[in-house]
């Protein structure tokens, strides 16, 4: 990076880029010393003799400082399209990244012959199921026939005979009693033997016990037998309104495993139901994701295909630990495409940072989203964002690589004639080129460009490079989940 050391136009913006202070500090002093420039002998004071040496005059100029990074463009409203068979399957075809597609269109088929399989035995399984209930269902309808058919017709029918038994065991005793009045008359006359006479009398015992037996028998038909042979018939019925109960939710589980396995079979030819784009998913590098292609398993709920909106664009960047504090909600961007310019704005930004790994360089980054305000384009491109965390106009700046950080703070060395003199400064912004200078300089200043290369003060000096006024910012505000040190803070502008 080369740095121009005539004055600036206090007019033209001085752009912004998002390295670090640090390296563009030794950058500067690397071609500083490719320049060949032989050190002068210092002289008393902390002031030098003049020489050949690169210098720059400082003037006032505007300064647009900025926090760039990499990012993929992305939707902000992504429609997932997943895998929805159970326990998964492996994709037979599908469709290509980026075609544009309409509802009904066939986007990805996976394998159907363990799916057609656990049909075809559900189905087996569920007929059996039905002839069961079919059975249970007769069942229910005979016992509730057998009750009907003993209340209106075998117990009436046993009823009725066991009334004629009473009936007929009455009418005889009234026989035997009959029989009995008229062989006492006749014994009495001589015409009936005693033996004959007994007999009578034993008719009627018998008759009597006879009609004892038959009202019994009705009595126990009428009290008993009834309940219990309702009691069996109702026991039986109830039996088989439960056995048909559990028959019916047996065929119902039946019937709903065989049509989730025919759904899942419909799962297995996924289509698009709506106009759009199809891509695929971006996988983490570091994670052993397999890609969506022809012959791969896939697991159920895995994300196969991605159709974006394309009118909300958005781009996820990774903002470096030490500049994250100085980002704000509504900062304006501008974003470099392959083709193209476009503005966006800060949306949010994360308050947790990104896990850190071998897969980051163990660089803690927090995911800041950039919402463009163009549409139209296309998920995926590469693009390069700058983040406006300031732009100052008509400010007092001096080079970076005329900028030592020591013990005591900033220092530079100015050029008066034939003698150089260090000052003390006090900085505030800065980009990879210039610092806006608080005081210790005023416009007009000559000062000497990496002066570690020519002035031994300056060597003893420079313990270590300058740091960004950014990281300075950043380090007086609360780190976000960072256990980092910074460097020494400069002086803030007022």
């Amino acid at each position: 990076m080369a740095i121009d050391s005539s004055p600036v136009n206090p007019n033209t913006p001085i752009a912004a880029s998002s390295t670090g202070w640090r390296r563009a500090a030794i950058a500067m002093g690397a071609l500083a010393i490719v320049a060949s420039v032989r050190p002068y002998l210092t002289g008393s004071g902390g002031k030098e003799k003049a020489g050949p040496r690169d210098t720059h005059v400082v003037g006032r100029n505007s300064l647009l400082v900025t926090v760039a990074a990499d990012g993929t463009l992305e939707s902000s409203n992504n429609k997932e399209i997943k895998c929805r068979v159970k326990g998964g399957s492996t994709v037979l075809w599908v469709i290509e990244g980026g075609t544009t597609v309409k509802p009904g269109d066939v986007l990805v088929r996976l394998d159907t012959s363990t799916i057609e399989d656990n049909i075809s035995q559900k189905e087996i399984t569920y007929r059996n199921s039905t002839a069961t209930y079919a059975q249970s269902e007769s069942a229910v309808e005979v016992a509730k026939i057998n009750i009907e058919e003993y209340l209106k017709g075998l117990y009436l029918s046993e009823l009725k005979t066991k009334q004629m038994d009473v009936a007929v065991a009455k009418a005889n005793l009234t026989v035997a009693k009959n029989t009995l009045e008229h062989s006492e008359k006749m014994f009495r006359k001589g015409f009936v033997s005693k033996l004959e006479l007994q007999g009578a009398q034993f008719s009627i015992q018998q008759a009597e016990l006879d009609l004892n037996v038959k009202q019994t028998n009705l009595d126990v038909l009428r009290k008993f037998t009834k309940a219990k042979m309702l009691q069996e018939f109702r026991g039986i019925l109830k039996a088989g309104e439960a056995k048909l109960a559990s028959d019916r939710a047996a065929m119902n589980l039946e019937k709903q495993r065989l049509d989730r396995a025919k759904k899942q079979l419909e799962n297995c030819t996924i289509k698009a139901d709506s106009n759009g784009m199809v891509i695929f998913p971006n996988a983490a590098k570091w994670r052993e994701a397999p890609p969506v292609e022809e012959g791969a398993t896939v697991r159920e709920d895995q994300v196969l295909l991605i159709m974006p909106d394309l009118e909300k664009m958005q781009v996820k960047v990774g903002v470096h630990e030490a500049k994250v504090d100085l980002l704000r909600v509504g900062m304006v961007a501008k974003i470099e495409l392959q083709n193209q310019s476009v503005q966006g704005e800060v949306k949010s930004i994360a308050a947790v940072t990104r896990p850190a790994g071998w897969w980051t360089g163990n660089v803690v980054k927090y995911d800041t989203i950039v919402q463009l305000d163009a549409a139209g384009l296309k998920p995926g491109m590469s693009a390069q964002v700058k983040i406006e965390l300031a732009d100052h106009k008509d400010v007092l700046t001096v080079p970076v690589a005329a900028v030592v950080q020591g013990n005591e703070g900033y220092h530079c060395w100015v050029k008066n004639g034939e003698e150089v003199s260090r000052r003390s400064l006090s900085l505030s912004d800065s980009n990879d080129q210039f610092i806006v200078v608080n005081s210790g300089l005023k416009e007009g200043d000559e000062v000497v460009l990496n002066p570690r290369a020519y002035i031994e003060e300056a060597q003893s000096e420079a313990v270590k490079p300058y740091t960004s006024s950014m990281d300075v910012v950043a380090k007086s505000k609360p780190r976000r989940n960072s256990s980092s040190k910074l460097a020494a803070t400069a002086p803030k502008s007022k």
